[in-house]
This record gives C-alpha cells, sequence and structure tokens, in this order.
C-alpha cells in the first residue's frame, strides 16, 4: 500500500503535456494528431479490406465512408481522452501517484473508445490488446524478478496451441469462420476432417501395408535415352517423377492424387511460397522509396533473411503436420483426429525458423476465446455480454501503465504505434520525476528534459517532494 500511495507534487503541465502549458489546447493538439493518424490508418485499410472482400458499388457509396469515420472516432478517442483524463485526474486528486498517470487516466478513456468501435471489431481489438497486456505483464514479471523466462518458451507455447488448434480442425465443429478456412489454406483440404469425405469417397484397395500402386504411362527403364542416362541432372528428375508415380500412399489419405511423399513436398513448396511472397509485401512500403534512388534495395527485398525465415517457417510446419500425420495412418492403420493432436505438436517446432513472442500470443489469446465460447456452447462456462469491452479497456491501460513508467517493458511496435498516433508527444513526458517510483521511468530516454516555461512552473523540475502515506 506504500508504494500505491507514494505520489509526487507536480501540474499536469510539468510531469505530462510538457509542449503546451493548458490543459485545453494540449488536448486539442492531440486529439488533432489523433484524428489523421487515425484516419491514415483506417482508410486503406477499409479500402483494401473493401477490394479484397469484393464488395458491390453500394458499399463503396453508402457504407464505406461510415465505418472509417467511425473506426477513426474510436482511435482518436482512445488518444484524446487519455490527454484529457490525465489532466482531470491530477485536479481531482491534486497530486500523482503511481497508477493515475497511465493505467488511471487510460481505464476511463480506453472504455469510451471501445464503445464508439463498431461491434465486429471489438472482439478482434480485445483480442490484440489482451494478448499485448499479457506479454507487458510476463516482462514486467521478468524484469522484477518475480518470473523466470522458459528458454524458447515462445516456441513451446506454439507447439502447444498449434496441437489445440488441429485437433479442433479436425473435429467435426471444432472450429468455424475465418480460423477454420485459415487452417484449410494452410494446410490443405485433404486435412479437412474425415466424416466430410467419407460419403464422397471410396478408398481404393491396397497390398497388405495398405499402399497403393497405380498403373502409369511410362517407366524408368523404358523411356530414357542413352544421352539422358548420361546427366545426373535428368537421372534426378526422372528419379523423382517415378518417386511422384509410383511413391506408397496409405489407404486412409486422402490426397488422392499424390502419394504420401509428393504431397508433403508440394505443402512444403507451396506454402514456403506463400511466406516469402508475403514477407517481400511486407517490405515493399519501406523499400519502394529508395530504389530509384539505390537500384540495389531491389536486391535485399528479394534477398532478406526474414523472407526465407517465414518461408520456411511455413513450408515446414505445412509438411511437417502432413508427414507426422501419413506416418502415423501407416502406423495405426486408420485416420484419427487425435493424430492431429502430435502432428500439430510436431509442426509447431517449425516456429525455431521465425520465433515470434508475438504470433505464440495472439494464436494463444485466439484458442483461449474459442474454448471458452466453446464451453459457453456447452453450459460450463457464464456469459459475460459486456466482456470484449471490460478486457479491452483493462488490457488497454495495462499497456498506456507501462508507457508512461517503464516503456522498456512494452512491445516496440506498440510504442512506435503511439508515438505516431501521438505525433511524437507521448515520448515528451517528463519521466525524471517518475524515476521515484522505481520502475526506471526514463531510462530508454537518456537524459531527456522538458524545456518548461518558468512562468507556469509550481515547483523545481527534479526537486520531487515524494511522500509516503
Amino acid at each position: 500500500m506504500a508504494a500505491l500511495s507514494k505520489h509526487i507534487n507536480h501540474t499536469c503541465y510539468e510531469l505530462g503535456h510538457t509542449w503546451n502549458p493548458s490543459c485545453v489546447e494540449s488536448t486539442l493538439q492531440v486529439t488533432a494528431g489523433a484524428l489523421e493518424a487515425a484516419f491514415k490508418i483506417y482508410a486503406p485499410l477499409y479500402v483494401i479490406a473493401a477490394i479484397l472482400r469484393k464488395r458491390k458499388k453500394d458499399y463503396y457509396l453508402k457504407r464505406l465512408l461510415p465505418e472509417i469515420l467511425q473506426s477513426t472516432s474510436f482511435l482518436t478517442a482512445n488518444g484524446g481522452l487519455y490527454i484529457a483524463f490525465f489532466c482531470i485526474l491530477r485536479r481531482i486528486l491534486g497530486r500523482f501517484y503511481s497508477w493515475s498517470s497511465g493505467f488511471g487516466a487510460a481505464l476511463p478513456a480506453s472504455y469510451i473508445a471501445i464503445l464508439l468501435e463498431r461491434k465486429s471489431r471489438r472482439g478482434l481489438l480485445t483480442i490484440y490488446m489482451a494478448n499485448l497486456a499479457t506479454e507487458t505483464i510476463f516482462r514486467m514479471g521478468v524484469t522484477r524478478g518475480l518470473i523466470s523466462p522458459v528458454r524458447h518458451g515462445e516456441v513451446l507455447l506454439f507447439c502447444l496451441t498449434a496441437s489445440l488448434y488441429m485437433f479442433f480442425f479436425r473435429c467435426k465443429d471444432g472450429l468455424q469462420g475465418f480460423t477454420f478456412s485459415a487452417l484449410k489454406f494452410i494446410v490443405g483440404k485433404e486435412e479437412i476432417p474425415t466424416h466430410s469425405f467419407l460419403a464422397e469417397h471410396t478408398y481404393p484397395k491396397g497390398p497388405e501395408g495398405g499402399a497403393v500402386e497405380r498403373e502409369e504411362p511410362g517407366s524408368l527403364s523404358t523411356s530414357s535415352r542413352p544421352s539422358i542416362r548420361s546427366s545426373v541432372a535428368a537421372l534426378t528428375r526422372r528419379l523423382l517423377e517415378f518417386v511422384c508415380k509410383h511413391g506408397p500412399r496409405h489407404r486412409c489419405c486422402k490426397h488422392y492424387g499424390d502419394n504420401c511423399i509428393t504431397y508433403c513436398v508440394k505443402g512444403f513448396v507451396r506454402m514456403f511460397s506463400v511466406g516469402y511472397l508475403i514477407q517481400c509485401c511486407l517490405r515493399v512500403p519501406s523499400t519502394f522509396r529508395q530504389v530509384f534512388t539505390r537500384p540495389s534495395r531491389l536486391l535485399s527485398l528479394l534477398y532478406n533473411k526474414e523472407n526465407f525465415q517465414l518461408g520456411a517457417f511455413l513450408g515446414s510446419f505445412v509438411s511437417i503436420y502432413k508427414g507426422t500425420s501419413c506416418f502415423l495412418r501407416w502406423v495405426r492403420n486408420l485416420d484419427d483426429e487425435l493424430h492431429a493432436l502430435v502432428a500439430g505438436f510436431l509442426a509447431g517446432i517449425s516456429m525455431f525458423f521465425y520465433k515470434s513472442t508475438t504470433i505464440s500470443m495472439y494464436l494463444f489469446s485466439k484458442l483461449v476465446e474459442t474454448v471458452y465460447f466453446k464451453g459457453i456452447e456447452a453450459g460450463r462456462f457464464p456469459y459475460f455480454p459486456q466482456a470484449d469491452t471490460l478486457i479491452y479497456t483493462v488490457s488497454t491501460a495495462i499497456c498506456f501503465q507501462a508507457a508512461v513508467m517503464e516503456v522498456q517493458n512494452l512491445r516496440p511496435s506498440y510504442w512506435k504505434f503511439l508515438l505516431r498516433l501521438t505525433k511524437g508527444r507521448f515520448a515528451l513526458m517528463n519521466r525524471k520525476l517518475l524515476d521515484v517510483f522505481g520502475t526506471e521511468a526514463s531510462r530508454e530516454f537518456g537524459d531527456f528534459v522538458p524545456k518548461l516555461d518558468p512562468k507556469y512552473i509550481t515547483t523545481l523540475p527534479f526537486d520531487v517532494d515524494v511522500h509516503l502515506g
């Protein structure tokens, strides 16, 4: 309680809006900057989404602009109301506490802001912020020595998450909507639950062990010319063709056009290409501006290490999952949903190619949401109508608390987002004054001290009056 009651007797100008002594003008400036930044974020986002979803002309004429403005108002309110409540709390309490400048001001601001957003987007925002807040709390715990990080913890978490996701994917009515479609795209329709195919296909009979031999025109020994046999490249190509045509496939496998080896190899090549192209597209905006002055930047776009890492991650995930699934079908001589638990866990090892705490935490958060809603459907969990609103509010307040008191424990991408939203003003806080709370608030800001107008200073910038309650 002593830590919570510790406070500093400085004004909101001396601590917060150091660029302008007026609370009203500072709030309006932050709001205007947030409005511009939010519109620049949401306008292209909604336009691209409308194009990809092949919206009709009526949507562009009647719904596009209102939806952009509604989401823009949400983000604008989140930024503008924060600084407003920052000043209001200072007036009400008469001083700043360790919780009031971050968590306390962001709590009402984020609650009002999320109510302005479209209901269809609140769930996604809640998942993202809950994921971010959980990661932030974990980092805070590590910094304070309360939590010991697990080596390769993000990989282990991804393995467990992938295992359950793939199990739900294989179960009847286990996953629905976008999640099901995404996994269907990644691993292929051949791995869709067995009951969906029983009525459509009849498994061909094969010899003992389950392998199916198929008659194919041509063979390795009859269609080769002496000149081709002498070429190593030609022999390799013919060998691969032979394996693809005559390789083994278990009778329970649904990949009818390919044997198990080809099935896994094609899965790797396909998703490696997808991952490579995704990473290239993400790098295009930053590279395009420099490509005309420095043409060599084009090569860095195509041969960047991260491109291959994401490709290897997605490609190996799919090939390991498919390979393990086929192996288990051969060993157990049946196709079982439980295979997905093992195959999904082993496929999660692919994250060693592209380690990402963000991906692991986000997918885990989505998994928790999926399990929770399944529990509601089964009548085992209670349903809270405003749960998404409250979770978003608390999660955002936690992240703002970190942004004020210990930005070193906040995800760097979110900190950059806050700087963009506030036109860099979030970095102008006088965090030297907050060091008294013991969170090293100014650690990432060096010797920065804002230039304050002496006419509006009530105490010396570094004369911090600390009281213990």
